[in-house]
């Protein structure tokens, strides 16, 4: 299992736990704020892309789509520790969860197209 599938399953393990009033929603709270940065550092080290001039313009899509991610990471991370409406905080992580799986699988594709065109393809 990749580190991604790693975090990301940490993540979303973290948002199934329904968060409880008192203590145990603080301590909820600090447990998805946690996995998030895991995830957060996973999409922070995304940092190979092809070379080719033919991938490159989904490689800068790619790269574009990560700091958008990462953006709506940041934006989320206080609300976590600070919002009153957790259900919404938590439909939240969970859509970006989403997302971020399929920025993953996108660039998995891209490597996978790398390497075919490298040993010339299925012809």
């Amino acid at each position: 299992m990749s580190s991604a599938s790693v975090a990301m399953s940490a993540l979303h393990r973290a948002l199934d736990v329904p968060p409880e009033p008192g203590i145990a929603l603080g301590n909820w709270r600090w447990t998805v704020r946690q996995r998030m940065a895991d995830v957060r550092d996973v999409l922070i080290r995304e940092s190979e892309h092809p070379d080719d001039a033919w991938l490159a313009a989904r490689g800068t899509a790619a790269l574009r789509e990560r700091t958008a991610l990462i953006a709506r990471m940041g934006e989320l991370g206080p609300q976590v520790l600070e919002s009153p409406d957790v259900t919404e905080v938590r439909q939240a992580l969970l859509r970006l969860l989403g997302d971020i799986d399929r920025h993953l699988q996108r660039l998995r594709d891209l490597a996978y197209d790398d390497v075919e065109m490298e040993f010339g393809g299925s012809e």
